[in-house]
């Protein structure tokens, strides 16, 4: 039965295109349960008000989605696929040049920045140091993540990387490299020399700040470049 002129977002997106719509009716059709009424769009502006907006929202977590009261795991995990397709169309779409620290520190500012926890991603690069793909490729607590030194190498080779960036995030605040992420850029770096993918560089971010081992030539040479210097 249809509702009078106040229609919902699904009639005003038919009628007008979906572009016409604000972010609030668009989340609200992603919540969109078939019930008639206003719950979808009272929960969703509520959703964007508590998050400060889309770019908030998109730094929860499935987890902290899924905790809230009528949204529940296939809602939380809804809003969270379709961020990330928004993601990746845009970059897809433009591909981003990253060149150096600064670049690394656009892309991650919003998505890694105010985290709670560590991420460690993976950002291919084409041959003109465009972004191919980004993806996560480990996740831990507060106080560190447990990464294998393969995992990182096989997500660049799967996405036919020229080359690759890894950069991950300091809950603490401080993105001052630790001992233990020179070694562990050492160590891939040493690997992905051997499969002919070069790492560039490794950034670290926090809230506010970034370092990159590169610009702060911290970055080791690849063993081909000591064999190289010593012949």
């Amino acid at each position: 039965m249809e509702t009078r002129a106040g229609r919902g977002p699904r009639e005003r997106a038919v009628s007008g295109g979906i572009e016409t719509l604000g972010d609030a009716e668009l989340l609200a059709l992603l919540l969109e349960t078939g019930r008639r009424g206003e719950g979808e769009g009272v929960r969703a502006a509520k959703l964007l008000d508590e998050h400060g907006g889309l770019e908030g929202l998109a730094r929860s977590g499935v987890g902290a989605l899924a905790s809230r009261e009528g949204l529940g795991a296939a809602g939380a995990w809804r809003v969270a696929a379709a961020l990330e397709l928004g993601r990746r169309a845009r970059e897809t779409a433009t591909p981003q040049r990253i060149r150096d620290g600064s670049d690394v520190w656009r892309w991650a500012r919003a998505r890694l920045a105010a985290l709670e926890h560590e991420e460690l991603w993976v950002l291919a690069l084409d041959g003109g140091n465009r972004l191919r793909a980004a993806r996560r490729v480990a996740m831990g607590g507060l106080h560190g993540m447990h990464v294998g030194t393969r995992d990182p190498l096989r997500c660049a080779l799967r996405e036919g990387a020229s080359a690759f960036v890894l950069v991950h995030n300091h809950p603490s605040g401080d993105p001052t490299p630790s001992t233990e992420d020179l070694a562990f850029t050492e160590r891939i770096t040493a690997a992905a020399d051997v499969v002919g993918t070069p790492l560039v560089d490794h950034v670290v971010v926090a809230q506010g700040a970034y370092a990159s081992l590169a610009e702060r030539l911290l970055m080791p040479a690849p063993s081909s470049s000591r064999r190289g210097g010593s012949s």
